[in-house]
């Protein structure tokens, strides 16, 4: 087992799929086969299901990617200290919201390529899940929206709050009125982000509490899905202000005055107390506190 392999593994664990990971790494497909042959030879355990062109982790191959991420880890890590001194350079593995990326990340990103053009970052899209990945440390740090978040194992930092709205269609009967309450959405067709994000389960312990629990609920893993579907008319969205700033503006979403607790989440750094600062990390961990 060499690095060349774990890599090969890991993007493969990442892609799901030979012929993605081929062309990720610049590979013959047959040297993707070859590698993971050799790992799964080594192990005397297969390491993926195969499906046709597509591939799934089974039980052994999960238990491998925590330690491949490790084992990486640690040698990008060595590498950055034996090289101390230079200018950073580097994988960065960073989980963030879409809507954090889209509307949040542009000028870090900006800036990071513009000051250290040897930092290479990956981005993973997730919801509250980034912060489980931060703790198994399968990610150098994460940018979540969550409630402050206060943990023994983690190093977080507050950048800005970020107010979440109920949003509707100028035209919807919902925006015609001065004051909605939670009874209101009862009837409601509700345009949702998945279960584990956290302004989703904000909205819906609110109306919870009041007794509402709508049964028509859509639920989408694309925030810009969620927004053309209320534009449409076809329900209620609960978005990040950052998100839909400009629709607000040009009239093509309308906010509604809720009678109910008010929404705010914090953007937040966040990365395990036990991972190293390398010269990349701090290098991105300082502009996004300086940008955000």
């Amino acid at each position: 087992m060499d690095l060349k392999q774990l890599v090969t593994f890991r993007t493969a664990a990442t892609e799901l799929s030979f012929t993605r990971t081929a062309e990720a790494l610049n590979y013959a497909q047959s040297s993707v086969t070859v590698q993971i042959q050799a790992l799964e030879e080594e192990f005397g355990l297969p390491m993926f299901e195969r499906r046709g062109k597509k591939v799934t982790l089974t039980e052994p191959g999960e238990r491998l990617l925590l330690y491949a991420e490790k084992i990486l880890s640690l040698a990008e890590e060595a590498k950055a200290v034996v090289s101390q001194g230079q200018e950073p350079s580097g994988t960065l593995r960073i989980g963030t919201l879409e809507s954090l990326c889209a509307y949040r990340l542009p000028p870090v990103l900006r800036c990071l390529h513009q000051q250290f053009p040897k930092v290479e970052l990956v981005f993973r899209p997730g919801f509250h899940a980034d912060l489980q990945s931060v703790l198994a440390q399968e990610l150098d740090a994460a940018v979540v929206l969550e409630l402050p978040i206060e943990s023994p194992h983690l190093v977080s930092e507050v950048l800005q709050a970020e107010q979440i709205l109920i949003l509707a269609a100028p035209d919807h009967p919902l925006a015609q009125q001065d004051l909605v309450r939670p009874a209101d959405f009862e009837q409601e067709s509700l345009l949702l982000t998945e279960t584990d994000c956290r302004y989703r389960q904000l909205f819906e312990q609110a109306l919870g509490k009041a007794g509402v629990h709508p049964l028509r609920k859509t639920e989408f893993s694309s925030v810009e899905a969620i927004k053309q579907c209320a534009i449409g008319g076809l329900g209620i969205a609960v978005l990040p202000e950052m998100s839909v700033a400009a629709d607000i503006e040009q009239g093509r979403l309308q906010p509604l005055e809720f009678d109910g607790p008010e929404i705010v989440l914090y953007t937040q750094l966040v990365r395990h107390k036990d991972k190293w600062l390398s010269p990349a990390l701090q290098a991105f961990w300082q502009l996004a506190r300086e940008t955000l």
